[in-house]
């Protein structure tokens, strides 16, 4: 892949990662359906399991506000991709590192696979 199509690739994939944290996509199962994966599952940072089923009631995955930062994408393949980043919440102002997996499936992105770890600052370790 030629770095201006890896760059744009990245950008699309960081605008679907900033979806997952909207109000509008987050509390619209419909909208969750369309981003996820049928086998999507994530180790939260609270330690519970999450399974696609669990986020498809009325309420969604339920409202937040974050910001996202220092963004990462790692190809694993033509339609696999690791992406690496933080996260602050701004209600609480706890840091998390995140990763998800992006598979390419019937032509559009879906992630498979999300990790939230609690992080003490945003700051290098």
């Amino acid at each position: 892949m030629e770095n201006t199509n890896e760059d744009l690739l990245k950008r699309y994939i960081c605008e679907l990662e900033e979806k997952l944290l909207s109000a509008e996509v987050r509390t619209c199962p419909e909208e969750l359906s369309r981003l996820l994966a049928d086998d999507f599952f994530e180790f939260g940072s609270s330690g519970r399991v999450w399974y696609k089923q669990d986020l498809m009631g009325e309420d969604g995955a339920g409202e937040v506000r974050m910001l996202l930062s220092g963004f990462e994408l790692h190809l694993l393949s033509e339609t696999a991709a690791l992406t690496t980043y933080r996260i602050l919440n701004e209600e609480t102002g706890g840091a998390t590192l995140r990763s998800s997996i992006w598979k390419l499936q019937d032509g559009r992105w879906q992630m498979f696979f999300h990790q939230g770890t609690p992080a003490g600052s945003l700051g290098h370790t």
